[in-house]
This record gives structure tokens, sequence and C-alpha cells, in this order.
């Protein structure tokens, strides 16, 4: 598919077969130098790790068009430093930060028209993943690995954009207390599958999921961090060893204290103390910031700021990160790497 056939205003999150991707193997104790390669298949031992017992890991992070042409990719050591994290959990070799930027910066450069133009919204979202593979039939590491970096054009995560949606609390956990929480594996979105169509099916963007030990806490929204602003500005997000550290969470809690002037908190948020809060929302790299009309538990539904308006403390953290990744609001130091 090529970019001239990309309608940039309509961009979602959707599947778009970019022209080349990098890719790594890892064997006898060492990564080989890798390549970019238009082949968007892999071939891997039916026997693979990553089929079997889930081993495997993954990232998402975006590089932006800026106004003046240049590219902008945020915060990516970050993610560098999440996956080595996710990998130390599974057994699997570590991705070094030199090696994990460079194989980004390899595949935007030779996908750079894929970049949406300034202005539109959109983003170059960056999947790295790591797998499991090779000849192997014990539950145990893989005798070898594969690491991989491709990118897709996205435009919003959800169709509404920067519009409040509404969410249930699940009944279902979204990760074991002491498990794989707070590691970027996909068994936990595996086991995110069923609440979330159930949620929509109800009429709901997704679903609140409490901490997996006594639910009556606020883990993650979906596939996000929930973040919540107290009457008295605070803004306080989440805090649980289950929880994945959101990249952009953690910028959030430096946009709201170091430039909105708020109280930033990582601590516990109790389902039924949502009265604290004047606005809410989900966060993450492919939704950035999702404004939360309102939560759905059991037979109460508690409203936010609306369910039709972003919340004016909501919007300006949204415009803030969103300024600094498009390069349009100053960065703090480090948090952008020029890739052109």
């Amino acid at each position: 598919m090529g970019n001239s056939t990309i309608d940039w205003n309509s961009l979602g999150f959707s599947y778009i077969k970019t022209d080349y991707r990098y890719v790594s193997h890892w064997k006898d104790g060492q990564w080989d130098q890798g390549h970019l390669t238009e082949d968007n298949r892999l071939a891997i031992s039916e026997a693979s790790t990553a089929l079997h017992y889930g081993q495997q890991c993954f990232e998402g992070l975006k590089a932006y068009r800026c106004k003046d042409g240049s590219i902008n990719l945020f915060r990516p050591d970050q993610n560098a430093k999440r996956m080595q994290r996710s990998c130390e959990r599974l057994l699997a070799p570590l991705v070094s930060e030199e090696k994990f930027i460079d194989a980004c910066r390899q595949v935007i450069l030779a996908n750079e028209h894929f970049i949406p133009p300034y202005g539109t919204g959109g983003a170059l979202y960056l999947r790295p993943f790591l797998i499991g593979v090779g000849d192997n039939m014990g539950v145990n590491s893989a005798p070898e690995f594969i690491f991989s970096v491709f990118c897709i054009p996205v435009g919003n995560y959800f169709k509404n954009g920067l519009s409040p949606s509404n969410f249930v609390v699940s009944e279902y956990d979204r990760a074991a207390p002491q498990g794989t929480g707070a590691a970027k594996v996909g068994g936990n979105y595996a086991a995110s599958l069923l609440p979330g169509v159930q949620a929509k099916k109800r009429n709901f963007s997704d679903c609140i999921y409490l901490d997996p030990l006594t639910h009556t806490k606020i883990e993650e929204v979906g596939t996000a961090n929930f973040f919540g602003i107290t009457r008295d500005n605070q803004f306080v997000t989440p805090v649980s060893p289950s929880i994945l550290p959101s990249i952009t969470k953690y910028s959030l809690l430096h946009v709201a204290k170091e430039r909105l002037g708020l109280e930033a908190i990582e601590g516990d948020i109790y389902i039924d103390q949502l009265d604290r809060f004047k606005e809410a929302g989900a966060c993450g790299t492919a939704v950035v910031i999702a404004p939360i009309g309102g939560i759905q538990y059991g037979e109460q539904f508690h409203v936010f700021h609306s369910e039709t308006e972003v919340g004016p403390v909501t919007r300006k953290l949204y415009q803030e990160l969103t300024g600094i990744q498009f390069g349009d609001v100053e960065a703090p130091e480090g948090w952008i790497i020029k890739i052109a």
C-alpha cells in the first residue's frame, strides 16, 4: 500500500503494510547486526516458545512530523529500558538501548513517507517486539530469539478522538498478583480480549480493571493507564506492581507537576471514592489521552466532568504533551531524539 492512497485525516489504528521493517536474530549467545527487509512475514519453528509458552514481549512508541519538516522520536530510551525489564522477567536476552534506538531510527528513515503530515494529528507508530524461537519442547527459555521493529501510520486510537468515552468495571482480572502485569507481554493483552468485547457489546469503550488482590482499587483502563484530577488539583494515577509502567503516564506526571503546577501523585484510587475526582482519563502511547466521561460500577454510573465535553485540565495536559511530541512546545531535556 503506497502512501498516496492514505487519507491522512481518517487514519485510525489499523495495520498498514509499510515498506521496510528491521529484523535481528539472537543465537549462540549474541545478537547479529540486524537488517532491513521488505518481507513482513516471519518463518519460525513450530516448536517456538513464543507460540507455546508465551515467551515474547513488545513495545510501542511514535515518531512525529514537526512543523519544520523534521522528525521527533519520543522518549525511545524509556521504551528500550522497559523492554529490557520485560526480557528479564521472561528470561530472554536483552536488547541494548543503542541497538533498540538504532533499529527504530532505521525503520523511521526507511518509511519516512508514511509519517502523517504535520497538522493531521497522526504519527508513525513503531512496534518493536521480541519472540523466542527455535526447536524447543521443554518449558524453558528458547535457544534462539528474534527482535524486530515495524511501523504503521496511525491516527486516533479511539474513534471519537479527544472526546469523553464511558467505561465499565470488569469482573475479570487483567493480571495476577506478582505476575507479569508490569511487563509488556502478549499474555496480558490476550486476557483482556474477552472482557473488552463484553464491554463493547454494552456500548462502553472498554473495561476498567481493579486490583487482583482486593478488587477495590482501579489499576488499568483497557490497555491504558488511568489518571484522575481531584477537586483540589492533584493529578493522581494508580500505583501497583501489576500495572504496566506507561511512558505516557510518567510523562504526564512530569507535565502535570512542572508545567501545570498540579500535585502529581502515584497512589491508590478506590473504586468507591470516585467523587474525589472532577476529571479522569486513560493514557498510553496509542491513545495519548482518552478522556473518561463516566464509569459504570455495578448498578452505579459515575460521571466526571461531562459525558460530552473534555475537562479543562485534561485538555491542557493533552495540548502540552502533544505539543512536546510534535515540536511545538519545548521538551524536557532528553525527551526527544531528532531523526531527521
